[in-house]
């Protein structure tokens, strides 16, 4: 049987999966689209502070999201096996942990302007991203748990719910941010501390009408989810935790390379710190793709893992890379023949620094779309491990390939080679070629290996203060150099609310 004649039957059912999970992260994504643009409008200085605090707060808010992230794949494998009790349990405990971190980073936020200046960067520029992130960090609550909720309705294939509440915040957004940055209608003139107020607000309501679905969802009305939502269970918040953990490190490990980056670009200058921040920005729009296609991978490979179905895991496999692969060829082209057109959306075309900003940004689209092809890739292998829920071998990886091989590239064909931004792009993509190649790699030889199969009888990684850790821990390990997750059972057969 060919190849082609596998992927076929997958195709419908991971495009109507993956398809509202690229519109919502795309929509989510020009909510920050329509932020940059706006206070691009308002100045040069303010963008760029606007793009030194996303990137701080990303930082933190991808640490946070591994929880949210994690969960999906064992949801997907409950729901395969028919098991209400765990898919609660491990929902209401990610939501525990989240709100948990959006606490304990709270003062992160609020005195960031040290921190910034500590790195290097410019005075003026870092008092107003501060300004941003003390408003911004009461963001991490309901962003954190809107992901939570977003991979619980996703898990129960309910994807569209939360494309169409992602869009519902756009139009809110861009009024929000029309009367808080600029002052119109009589509202005070807030600048870039404007839209995060405006983004605070969205994301509050979002996450009031994704918990409403959440409970009146009919399909999830025997999950009870909110059923004694204040009664702790330490059994399944551990697993979560040390299965969150890694997917927030390996998040931290990605996302902390592209905020050295800014970084160490706002060492070379402004104009080139704006122009970096826009060109990461219409990349990050191209990995949204990615990243639904990811989820959708997460979901169906959780699914058949649960169902102990090995051929369907190796169906699911081959149909994501082959969607991924595609979207890969045409964001290629897009990025090759029409990037001034891209960066221009981003600016006042009358501001004298316009012409300039939009050369550099040109430029660096042109490694963009050499850096696209291998994220795109690295974007679904982890999406496929996440589904096996294996974070911990790829939390390694990650750090590998970003830090010891792409940090160390960029620096020195950026500052001792003296290639400048162009040589900061390139290291972030010998990062991504190593990191795509041996995500890939792992996941594909525990696919056809079996392990992944035979890991289906177990939903979560060792707890490391456990019993059953130090038993795990004194078995011969296997051939990729990692134990098989084991859990102990509770009295009542595991099944705790």
């Amino acid at each position: 049987m060919s190849i082609f004649s596998r992927i076929r039957p997958n195709l419908g059912p991971t495009l109507a999966l993956a398809l509202p999970l690229v519109g919502s992260h795309l929509a989510r994504m020009a909510l920050g689209v329509t932020d940059t643009v706006m206070v691009g409008w308002y100045g040069v200085e303010p963008l760029a502070a606007l793009v030194l605090a996303t990137s701080y707060y990303f930082l933190l808010f991808m640490l946070g999201s591994g929880y949210g992230i994690g969960v999906m794949g064992v949801i997907a494998t409950a729901i395969a096996r028919k098991d209400e009790t765990e898919a609660r349990r491990a929902t209401r405990m990610a939501l525990w942990i989240s709100i948990l971190h959006s606490i304990i980073f709270l003062p992160a936020m609020w005195f960031s302007e040290d921190i910034l200046l500590w790195l290097g960067q410019d005075p003026l520029i870092a008092a107003l991203a501060q300004d941003y992130l003390r408003i911004g960090g009461l963001m991490l609550f309901p962003a954190l748990c809107g992901l939570v909720l977003n991979s619980y309705i996703a898990a129960l294939e309910r994807a569209r719910i939360v494309l169409w509440v992602t869009l519902a915040g756009l139009p809110l957004n861009i009024l929000l941010n029309w009367l808080l940055i600029f002052g119109n209608w009589g509202f005070p003139q807030m600048g870039v501390a404007g839209s995060a107020l405006a983004s605070l607000t969205v994301q509050m309501a979002q996450l009031v009408l994704l918990l409403g679905y959440a409970e009146r969802l009919s399909r999830a009305r025997g999950f009870s989810l909110l059923q004694r939502f204040w009664r702790p269970d330490w059994q399944a918040f551990r697993r979560q935790f040390w299965l969150g953990l890694p997917v927030g490190l390996t998040l931290v490990a990605e996302s902390g390379l592209f905020v050295a980056s800014g970084v160490m670009m706002g060492w070379i200058g402004t104009q080139q710190l704006a122009a970096h921040g826009i060109a990461i920005q219409v990349t990050a729009i191209a990995f949204m793709i990615h990243l639904g296609i990811g989820n959708a991978a997460t979901v169906r490979v959780g699914q058949a893992m649960g169902r102990r179905d090995q051929r369907g895991m190796e169906d699911a496999t081959l149909t994501v890379l082959f969607l991924a692969l595609l979207v890969v060829a045409v964001v290629v082209i897009i990025f090759l023949t029409m990037p001034a057109p891209l960066i221009a959306v981003y600016l006042d075309q009358t501001d004298p620094e316009a012409p300039m900003l939009i050369a550099i940004g040109s430029m660096l689209l042109g490694y963009a779309a050499l850096f696209h092809m291998f994220d795109g890739l690295q974007a679904v292998a982890l999406g496929l491990l996440r589904g096996v829920q294996d974070t911990r071998i790829p939390m390694y990886i990650a750090f590998f390939s970003y830090w010891a091989v792409g940090m160390p590239i960029a620096w020195v064909l950026a500052f001792p080679l003296g290639f400048g931004p162009p040589g900061l792009w390139l290291g972030l993509v010998a990062s991504l070629v190593a990191a795509s190649g041996l995500l890939l790699w792992r996941f594909w030889y525990g696919l056809r290996h079996g392990k992944w199969v035979a890991r289906s009888e177990t939903q979560a990684p060792p707890d490391p203060m456990s019993e059953t850790a130090a038993m795990v821990s004194a078995m011969p390990f296997d051939s990729m150099g990692e134990t098989l997750a084991t859990t102990t059972p509770l009295p009542d057969g595991g099944r705790r609310d």
